[in-house]
């Protein structure tokens, strides 16, 4: 029998049977539709969470600290030490100081973070309104969103607006006792950027504004290396200076593994239904062998071979599992766009701002609707076996 053939005969159901064929169809589609949901969120959710966190320069920056010990401080020295290593490209220096911030008539305890320009860019820090720090700032500021709701102000309504600084510097004495100097900044500051943290309340600085307190010790240094392959290297030869070294990829790494198994949860429970609709199409394909048994038995009268009769039930099968696919991810997309719009309205009523929760790789979406033709080919096995051995004579007997 030719292919040509097999494809009229397998077809044959849309015409014969329309609204058994339609729901056998339409349940693998939901299946299909459900794990495309699902996954299709667990990868919104990863791609929302790493593009707030992550630029690509981050992903190729140490984090360099001293730890707990006291005995080891970054210095300056430190600092072209690690900038004249062959594969680092750039180092961004940060220093915490103790302050307190004044708005007017309000004051508030505060943490003062001294950076450089560049530290914005390698440490992946965004501004949720205004801009970050750049280089040619001088008495501009970025302020935490905690930091500006201690103001009794909106965040995005503070951008603009100036505050002074009072600093808390510690220090040993000759006998080595801490003391705390206390240094009024006359220089106003005008706030240009305001960052997304409702936690903790600090403003960044240009830490060149405060050259003149000589400060040499910090507490941070972002250190850019010149390729991603040059990062564990660069990470030993830092530990062996006895500094902590840390990274953003590390943690985005282990985001990604967390997102991993989310991932496979949610497919997981879309099986479910999946598993649930082969069921069902088996069951199709099971009851339209009970009632081709005389058909199949003319057939192999007229000298249809029994592959040709494997040949006709599979590619049924393999037809309605491609379509149930298809249908699938038709429904999969609407379902998430419609469930899409309708978090975005809620979010907007509460005062959130629109996200999109869902995203299809177009890898994924070719793997499914192949998966869901192999399922169909799986269920097609046994009814097109056992139609092929049917004895002609007494399938043409059978009522």
């Amino acid at each position: 029998m030719r292919i040509r053939d097999s494809l009229i005969l397998s077809t044959r159901m849309f015409k014969t049977r329309p609204l058994r064929t339609f729901l056998t169809i339409l349940g693998v589609g939901v299946g299909i539709g459900a794990v495309l949901f699902l996954v299709s969120l667990g990868y919104g959710l990863q791609n929302l969470i790493l593009s707030q966190i992550t630029t690509t320069d981050s992903l190729l920056s140490l984090d360099v600290r001293t730890g707990s010990s006291e005995l080891l401080s970054l210095q300056e020295k430190h600092v072209k030490d690690i900038r004249g290593m062959e594969k680092v490209d750039e180092v961004s220096r940060a220093v915490n100081l103790s302050s307190q911030i004044s708005r007017k008539d309000l004051t508030s305890n505060s943490v003062v973070k001294a950076v450089d320009p560049n530290f914005f860019r390698l440490n992946g820090t965004l501004a949720q309104y205004g801009r970050v720090l750049n280089s040619s700032d001088k008495r501009e500021a970025v302020i935490s969103s905690a930091g500006a709701k201690l103001f009794n102000m909106d965040p995005k309504d503070i951008i603009g607006e100036e505050i002074s600084l009072t600093l808390f510097l510690s220090h040993k004495d000759e006998e080595g006792f801490e003391e705390i100097e206390v240094k009024d900044r006359e220089e106003k500051y005008k706030i240009v950027g305001v960052v997304e943290d409702n936690n903790d309340n600090y403003v960044y600085v240009p830490r060149q504004t405060l050259s003149d307190l000589n400060i040499n010790k910090y507490n941070l240094l972002k250190v850019k290396v010149v390729k991603d392959a040059y990062m564990e290297e660069v990470r030993q030869d830092i530990i062996e200076k006895g500094f902590l070294v840390s990274s953003l990829s590390d943690t985005i790494e282990q985001a990604k593994k967390i997102f991993q198994v989310v991932q496979i949860v949610l497919a997981l429970f879309g099986l479910i239904a999946l598993a649930v609709s082969a069921i069902g199409m088996f069951n199709t394909m099971t009851v339209s062998l009970l009632e081709r048994i005389n058909e199949i038995g003319i057939m192999r009268a007229i000298g249809i071979t029994t592959r040709d009769i494997r040949k006709m039930f599979l590619l049924e099968s393999i037809i309605m599992g491609f379509l149930g696919g298809v249908g699938g991810v038709l429904i999969g997309y609407v379902g998430a766009e419609l469930a899409n719009f309708g978090i975005n309205i809620l979010a907007q009523k509460f005062g959130g701002q629109a996200l999109d929760l869902f995203f299809q790789p177009y890898w994924f979406v070719v793997f499914i609707i192949v998966f869901s033709t192999i399922v169909g080919f799986i269920t097609g096995i046994y009814p097109s076996i056992k139609a092929s051995r049917l004895n002609p004579l007494n399938a043409l007997r059978y009522k």
